[in-house]
């Protein structure tokens, strides 16, 4: 329940500060005294969006605070949101001369998305042309579900579920379907990459390998050479050849070994001598091995090698450069041709899924049908009861529902008809009801049709249009909606202003510039007082105060 609301600087109101009480509270004034004024207030509450010029000339900011009580289920579900020891849920929004707004909750700066989540289930909004959304087939389907109860709103969520999984579906076989135009295409680009690699059979280490072979075999005549004379050089093979470094090695060792055992240290450098002796004869005898294990290879081969190197690099300069990025794009084309291969496949399997989910789809929206099918007589009968209490007796209200493609409400358009006056046909809402029976009939779907929802509801001159008994009727309603909850109507009917449990009233000073207006409660001696304003006396009318006085005893 909103316990407090606070105004300042919006508009034509520098400061106001209503206390709220339980049931149905009223607000009445003047025409242009800035009774939408609060309306706008509780508007900014709610999230909505701040009009231009909304900040009294001269001030910096406008301000507007709502003070709720705060229960256990409403600290869970705001959660975080909230202060560990708040007792109390303060929303409030700043609005800058400049325009600009910041939310508030309980003081700590907010998102104004998670304002209007706080909000939502506290306030319900009715304005001066809300009746015009009961002309709106989706406004009459939500009332006509709101009646059939909370099993419908589960319905619902399941039908919104399966409604989203065949647009999924949908859309997944639309992307299927216009693959198949390039599949074709694709798949032979693929089919040639794969062949030409295939063909090939790189191997990771094979460039590396021919590399080599082609040096040596391009340079396989100084290779020769080179061993050979190295060969030569430690010991030459023709028998007349002297010198050579194993000769000159073995003579300069018949020197030391003949001091071999008197000095250590000349013994340790004999050591090294002999084996730098064997060194050079094994490495004499290597590179005549090498010399003549030195192979030209077959004749061409070197032409085989730069051929076959020739088609390794034109692989790699297309596909990333070396044989390992050849080999890997190679696999990405089977993983790809695999998964275009199997495209008509997973047509077929989306289909079956996507006539399965339209099955869901229809099954559920079956079941809300037939809720609906079941509801509807009922709300019209309890409608058509509340109208002849409003002054609208005779008046016919019944509920059609038109059966369209399964959407994510299920399968129903529905449409209130209404004949304001018996004898006259029946006709939709929208074609056929004045202000004053739009009001009437939104007044009776609310009574019988939203049981549950915000425990604050606010109307904006709802009752505009009507007057005498069907006035008094309508206050009558209003507060046996307020009976459970809590009610503000901003009313000039003093037949509903009568009936309240709290009344306020708005005035406004032109004597200032800008002009000033201002929000005061009334107590019981007031009330009269107003009411006789509403009535359209003066305040030394007796007899309007007389009829005033009776309104008053009759609530």
């Amino acid at each position: 329940m909103l316990t407090e609301l606070r105004v300042e600087n919006l508009l034509l109101i520098e400061r106001a500060e209503l206390r709220l009480a339980p049931g149905l509270n009223v607000l009445t004034g003047e025409t242009g005294a800035g009774k939408t004024v609060l309306a706008h207030a509780l508007d900014l509450l709610l999230g909505g969006k701040a009009r231009q010029g909304i900040v009294r000339p001269g001030a910096r900011e406008a301000y507007v605070e709502g003070v709720f009580e705060l229960d256990d289920d409403l600290r869970r579900e705001l959660g975080d949101l909230l202060p560990e020891d708040a007792e109390e849920l303060v929303l409030a929004r700043r609005v800058s001369a400049e325009g600009r707004t910041r939310a508030l909750i309980c003081g700590r700066t907010a998102a104004l998305a998670d304002l209007r989540a706080a909000a939502a289930p506290l306030i319900a909004f009715y304005g001066q042309h809300e009746h015009r959304r009961l002309t709106l087939g989706s406004a009459q389907l939500e009332i006509l579900d709101g009646f059939c109860g909370d099993a419908q709103l589960a319905r619902r969520a399941r039908a919104s579920a399966a409604h989203a999984r065949v647009r999924e579906l949908e859309r997944r076989r639309e992307e299927l379907q216009e693959r198949a135009g390039a599949r074709e295409r694709e798949l032979d680009l693929l089919e040639f990459e794969l062949r030409e690699i295939e063909d090939a059979a790189p191997e990771p280490s094979e460039q590396a390998a021919l590399v080599a072979e082609r040096d040596r075999l391009r340079h396989v005549e100084a290779l020769r050479g080179g061993a050979l004379g190295g060969a030569e050089a430690i010991a030459p093979e023709a028998v007349d050849a002297t010198g050579g470094v194993a000769v000159l090695l073995a003579d300069g060792a018949r020197g030391l070994e003949a001091v071999a055992g008197v000095d250590a240290r000349l013994d340790e450098l004999l050591d090294r001598w002999r084996a730098l002796t064997v060194e050079a004869d094994d490495l004499g005898v290597e590179l005549r091995r090498y010399a003549e294990e030195l192979d030209a290879g077959e004749p061409g081969r070197l032409e085989q090698v730069e051929e076959r190197l020739g088609v390794l690099d034109r692989l790699a300069r297309k596909h990333g450069g070396t044989i390992d990025a050849v080999l890997a794009h190679a696999e990405v084309c089977r993983a790809r041709r695999d998964e275009l291969a199997g495209a008509e496949e997973a047509l077929d399997r989306v289909d079956a899924e996507l006539e399965g989910a339209r099955e869901e789809l229809a099954s559920h929206a079956a079941a809300l049908h037939a809720a609906r099918a079941k509801a509807a007589p009922k709300l019209s009968k309890a409608v058509i009861a509340r109208l002849a209490e409003l002054a609208m007796e005779g008046a016919e209200f019944r509920i059609e529902l038109v059966e369209r493609e399964p959407g994510p409400t299920g399968g129903d358009a529905v449409e209130f008809l209404i004949a304001p006056n018996s004898g006259v046909p029946a006709a939709p809402l929208r074609e056929s009801a004045s202000g004053g029976e739009m009001s009437r009939v939104m007044l009776a779907l609310m009574s019988v049709a939203h049981d549950q929802g915000a425990s604050t509801l606010v109307f904006d001159e709802i009752d505009a249009g009507i007057g005498g008994q069907t006035a008094r009727a309508v206050g009558e309603r209003l507060r046996e909606l307020a009976g459970g909850r809590q009610v503000l109507c901003i009313t000039h009917l003093p037949q509903v202003a009568s009936l309240a449990a709290r009344h306020f009233s708005i005035a406004k000073d032109p004597s200032g510039n800008p002009a000033v207006t201002t929000v005061s409660q009334l107590d019981d001696g007031a009330v009269v007082g107003e009411l006789v304003r509403m009535l359209g006396a003066d305040e030394d009318d007796r007899a309007a105060v007389e009829h005033a006085e009776r309104l008053r005893a009759a609530a």
